[in-house]
């Protein structure tokens, strides 16, 4: 029987603690561990894309590393963390929701759901039985839309500067901005920084451009109002009209502010809404299943016949 994916929670995090761990890999070595059959371990979810053991896996991991108990280190790999042994010191302790819920990033990651009700959800809930079955399938969509940006800005931070820059043009284009994907690889040039600086044409004929700046941040690493107003003073040079400027990480109070106060020359777009701009235009993700939700028509039977 293939267990749930809290009982997974334990496995995925011994496995963590004997050093870097690829998720792929992992999932094989728990199937093993568990005994599974050959069935058992192929068996699809509905989607047909995807074993219900991958699924499960993954789900764990995900949880673990929003109570801080594992780090990602590189695309697909993940350690243990300092609070991630300290679970495990003790045999007896059950790692679960219960005791994720204990460490407040975890509890930030539940809370999202309020602050930001488009693009997150809360990680775990038990739905009310006042809840119809409608709004539990979109309670439960929304939560794994919150795990997917997630998942989407962590890939993003460890990437590349060369990746991020990919990474831009395709979401300009899938947005609308002109030019073809290679018109807009040239638009952009890397800086030699952490982020990537440049311009890309907002039509097909380049009447119109628009000027960027993007910054991989690390989590906690906020941009301040100083970047703010560099960049404000590099579009005053090129006698632009236009900025976007795109972070992995936050924007601090003052910078949001310094932005606001240069009026609609600047946008800002943070790791939250990078993330929501990705799922949106399908850039980084793809659709794995797609359910229809279907009511009785009234009209149709609204008839004498």
């Amino acid at each position: 029987m293939i267990p749930d994916y809290q009982s997974l929670m334990r496995p995925v995090l011994e496995h963590a603690a004997k050093g870097e761990v690829r998720i792929s890999d992992l999932i094989g070595t728990i199937s093993v561990e568990l005994g599974l059959s050959e069935t058992e371990s192929a068996e699809l979810l509905p989607s047909g894309k995807q074993t219900i053991i991958a699924n499960r896996i993954h789900w764990a991991k995900t949880y673990l590393k929003q109570a801080g108990f594992v780090a990602s280190t590189r695309r697909g790999h993940f350690v243990i963390t300092d609070r991630g042994r300290e679970a495990l010191a003790n045999p007896s302790t059950r790692i679960d929701n219960q005791l994720l819920k204990q460490f407040s990033e975890f509890q930030a990651f539940q809370g999202r759901s309020a602050e930001r009700p488009i693009d997150s959800g809360a990680a775990v809930q038990v739905e009310s039985p006042a809840v119809t079955p409608d709004e539990a399938l979109r309670n439960a969509h929304r939560r794994i839309q919150e795990s997917l940006a997630v998942d989407l800005i962590d890939r993003v931070r460890i990437a590349s500067p060369a990746f991020f820059e990919v990474l831009i043009v395709n979401l300009l284009l899938a947005m609308g901005y002109g030019g073809s994907s290679e018109e807009a690889g040239r638009a952009l040039g890397r800086s030699g920084d952490d982020g990537i600086d440049g311009v890309i044409d907002q039509d097909p004929l380049g009447v119109d451009q628009v000027y960027i700046q993007a910054k991989r941040y690390a989590e906690g690493n906020t941009v301040g109002a100083g970047a703010i107003r560099d960049f404000f003073g590099g579009l005053s040079l090129k006698r632009a009209s236009k900025g976007i400027f795109v972070t992995t990480s936050t924007f601090s109070p003052s910078a949001v502010e310094t932005a606001r106060g240069l009026g609609s020359r600047i946008v800002l777009i943070d790791g939250v809404q990078l993330a929501r701009l990705m799922i949106r235009y399908n850039v980084g993700c793809r659709d794995e299943e797609i359910l229809h939700l279907k009511k009785v028509d009234e009209d149709f039977f609204d008839t004498d016949l």
